[in-house]
């Protein structure tokens, strides 16, 4: 699970995060992720491969803070092959709350940005995703 203190900028005018900083911990999430599953991102990206959002949602529950402490699991819940979803839950560690649940989708392309199908291009890295949404459902 990824750790993150709410900072400061990250606050709006009501004293309560921006909802736009959710977006944000969703990708430090799945940054983390990767490295957990053995491939850090900046590995993905020096084999040729991208991987741009798709769609990203939010929904929100509770507020967090300036100076809280969020906590977010990030899960694979499907793979394709071509495209990769993702869930989301942020909870407020010293609480316990859950603030704030999202999803996001992901394709893989090229350095040209031509979509690519993982099986072929990366196999290891295809049986990462395949398993770990296999184990999602």
């Amino acid at each position: 699970m990824y750790e993150h203190k709410v900072q400061y900028y990250e606050s709006d005018g009501m004293g309560i995060t921006h909802h736009s900083n959710y977006i944000r911990w969703f990708e430090e999430a799945r940054v983390a992720l990767l490295e957990y599953l053995g491939y850090p991102y900046e590995e993905i990206e020096q084999q040729g491969i991208g991987s741009p959002v798709l769609t990203a949602n939010a929904s929100y529950k509770a507020s967090t803070r300036f100076g809280d402490v969020v906590q977010v699991a990030a899960r694979v819940t499907g793979y394709t092959g071509v495209k990769l979803f993702l869930a989301y839950e942020v909870y407020n560690k010293a609480t316990g709350i859950l603030c704030c649940t999202g999803e996001t989708s992901h394709c893989f392309t090229d350095r040209t940005g031509k979509p690519v199908a993982l099986r072929r291009v990366w196999p290891e890295l295809h049986e990462v995703f395949a398993t770990a949404a296999q184990a999602e459902s």
